[in-house]
């Protein structure tokens, strides 16, 4: 029987044609694509390889200690205070959910808890319930002369007259008293210029009480305006201005 193997089958009978039995106990290297894979290429700093966090890594963000910690971690995720007011990603826990803080004007103190009485010599914004009150008080003054006036003249011109009398009377006070009305001595109630804190200009008492007033001299249209211009500092933030303080930009403050 023939011992030779056909060509590209088992070893070569010469060993000086097997390379691989020259030595006892040699191993060839694998060729390629055959026995063990090629080592992973190295990943980023903080990464092992193949691109994968090792425990204890200090990659930011993922696999950093204490991720999930307040003061560790990627910012917003994990970040100081996430989730509480005035931390964490804009727009995710912040005040308003994005919205720019709501801040009082630096001389103006912020206004206790109900009940408890101002500290002497300090100033919080007039509550609106005051402010009514301040209004009712000047209106019953204005009450005789305008029913007088209604009397002589009719509803249209009336009206008319009346509104320019309500003017007259908020200017003058308004400049004389150092911005203050019968009303709102009373309630303790004083209007100062909204940047300073201080008295407005005489033109700026003008103009506000001219907003307050004059357009109810229209009729049935002026009462209107009226109406939603003393309503507007109900949900006017942060200083509960009405229509004729914004024209101005005066508010309304309550004196301890």
């Amino acid at each position: 029987m023939s011992t030779n193997h056909p060509s590209g089958y088992g070893y070569p009978t010469d060993p000086q044609q097997n390379p691989y039995a020259q030595q006892a106990g040699h191993q060839p290297p694998p060729a390629p694509g055959y026995g063990a894979p090629p080592p992973p290429p190295p990943g980023p700093p903080g990464y092992g390889p193949g691109g994968y966090a090792q425990p204890g890594s200090t990659a930011p963000g993922y696999g950093a200690p204490g991720h999930g910690v307040p003061g560790q971690g990627t910012p917003g995720y994990g970040a100081p205070g996430y989730g509480t007011p005035g931390y964490g990603t804009p727009g995710y826990g912040a005040p308003g959910y994005g919205q720019p803080p709501q801040v009082l004007p630096h001389w103006l103190t912020p206004a206790g808890p109900p009940g408890v009485p101002q500290a002497p010599g300090s100033r919080v914004l007039a509550p609106p319930g005051e402010r009514l009150v301040a209004r009712l008080i000047d209106l019953a003054i204005q009450l005789i002369p305008a029913v007088i006036l209604y009397a002589l003249l009719g509803e249209w011109l009336g009206n008319l007259f009346v509104g320019l009398l309500a003017f007259a009377y908020e200017a003058a006070l308004m400049v004389t008293q150092h911005g203050q009305t019968v009303g709102k001595k009373a309630m303790r109630l004083r209007v100062v210029d909204a940047a300073t804190g201080g008295r407005p200009t005489d033109s700026a008492l003008w103009g506000r009480s001219a907003v307050a007033t004059v357009p109810g001299a229209v009729y049935c249209i002026g009462w209107l305006f009226e109406m939603l211009d003393a309503a507007w500092q109900l949900w006017d933030k942060p200083l509960q201005q009405c229509l004729h303080d914004k024209a101005v930009r005066t508010v309304v403050v309550k004196e301890g």
